[in-house]
């Protein structure tokens, strides 16, 4: 890994980032990564760049934009997967990363291979293990009647090891 390229571009996705009007981009990229590192101690390059852009300019997209309900919701993730790969791809680019790595990191974030590549399988309860420790409480507030679902729906998409540690965080916050 050519360290001083990849500090460029975790600090080009940052600042990318840094425009957020909600102010959680940046705390939630750092705590993907976070995961990530926790899951993966020996996470590749490639993991650690799609953990750091995996909401890249987010706001940009509003949810309200896409109809309500399940169906709306889903297109606008995927909506938002494929601007994020966009995203990554140019300032990975300007880095002078080669297509395949930057190949690598658009897939990782539009979770192609989910179910079969162990990366991505990292990637998703690394984001997941991110919205229960930083949204879950909030969206359960907000919506009491679907917290249930969206929280079994979330343990469902994670590993066995994600699952370990979603249990801790969850037992955590019960305790507190």
């Amino acid at each position: 890994m050519d360290r001083a390229r990849f500090e460029r571009s975790v600090a080009a996705i940052d600042a990318a980032n840094a425009g957020d009007p909600y102010g959680k981009e940046l705390r939630d990229a750092a705590l993907a990564t976070e995961w990530v590192q926790r899951l993966q101690p020996d996470a590749g390059e490639e993991l650690l760049l799609a953990a750091r852009a995996h909401h890249l300019r987010r706001w940009t997209i509003p949810r309200s934009s896409y109809p309500d309900g399940r169906n709306g919701y889903l297109r606008w993730r995927r909506e938002l997967q494929k601007q994020h790969a966009a995203d990554v791809a140019r300032i990975l680019a300007s880095e002078g990363y080669d297509d395949a790595t930057i190949e690598r990191v658009c897939e990782i974030i539009q979770k192609r291979r989910l179910t079969s590549d162990p990366e991505v399988q990292t990637f998703e309860d690394a984001l997941c293990l991110v919205f229960l420790e930083t949204q879950l409480g909030e969206f359960a507030e907000r919506h009491a009647d679907k917290a249930d679902d969206v929280l079994a729906k979330t343990l469902d998409k994670m590993s066995d090891e994600g699952r370990a540690l979603a249990a801790g965080l969850l037992e955590g916050k019960a305790a507190g």
